[in-house]
């Protein structure tokens, strides 16, 4: 089965299903995945950690979603120590099956074969920032978003520790302001819930939720009731 495309565009919410556990992917069926989600989320660091080897594809049964990987870096939530040349063989490897992939924004300088594959390829590239100290101030985010424009991404994902009701205030700024690229914004932590569901409302393309038994992010929702929660536009009391 070909791999499906996905397009992004502003204002246009849709809900990530990610997987906490190879176990978590083999056991989804095609019909949780399309009750859950509108793309997948396949988090090769995770899946390494469980047994995964490059060239082995246990998302076969999925492929009638898009799917975006990532092998994550530790320093921004990944499981295991790998190298940016680890990462970029683990990527290299999933390139056929890719709707679209991710990156860091910290990764440009020591990743940019597979940043020039993705283009080269004309698959869409998520040029992320994860920050689990704190939320930065808005200058702060709107360098990012420059460096990920200026690199070429497709969408600027931003994730952020929040602790008080005012940084949901702030993401929710940060995600109306105009952009030349599409954005995404979530918070992490106690009140990752409701800055979820108000950052989709706002117009936040990428929005996570699990799928399975395990959570890949503090705070993250199911993917099958952040969909519900998002559609309905149901913010849960903080």
């Amino acid at each position: 089965m070909q791999q499906q495309a996905i397009s992004f565009t502003h204002g246009n919410a849709q809900v990530v299903g990610s997987f906490g556990s190879l176990h978590d992917l083999t056991l989804c069926t095609a019909q949780e995945a399309d009750r859950a989600c509108d793309l997948l989320e396949i988090r090769l660091d995770v899946l390494r950690r469980d047994g995964w080897q490059c060239g082995q594809t246990p998302w076969s049964h999925l492929r009638h979603k898009p799917i975006l990987f990532t092998a994550r870096c530790q320093e921004e939530g990944g499981v295991l120590p790998l190298e940016a040349q680890e990462r970029e063989e683990m990527l290299d490897a999933i390139l056929d099956d890719a709707a679209a992939v991710d990156v860091e924004i910290s990764s440009v300088d020591t990743m940019p074969r597979i940043i020039a594959m993705l283009k080269q390829n004309a698959i869409p590239w998520v040029a992320s920032c994860h920050r689990f100290d704190k939320l930065p101030d808005l200058d702060w985010w709107r360098e990012q978003r420059q460096v990920a424009s200026d690199c070429g991404a497709t969408v600027a994902k931003f994730a952020a520790m929040i602790h008080v009701r005012e940084d949901i205030d702030l993401l929710e700024s940060f995600q109306q302001e105009s952009s030349p690229l599409c954005v995404a914004t979530m918070g992490m932590g106690v009140l990752a819930p409701a800055s979820r569901v108000r950052c989709a409302l706002a117009g936040s393309v990428l929005n996570y939720g699990y799928i399975g038994a395990a959570p890949t992010a503090p705070g993250q929702w199911p993917a099958a009731e952040l969909r519900e929660a998002i559609r309905a536009g149901k913010v849960p009391a903080v």
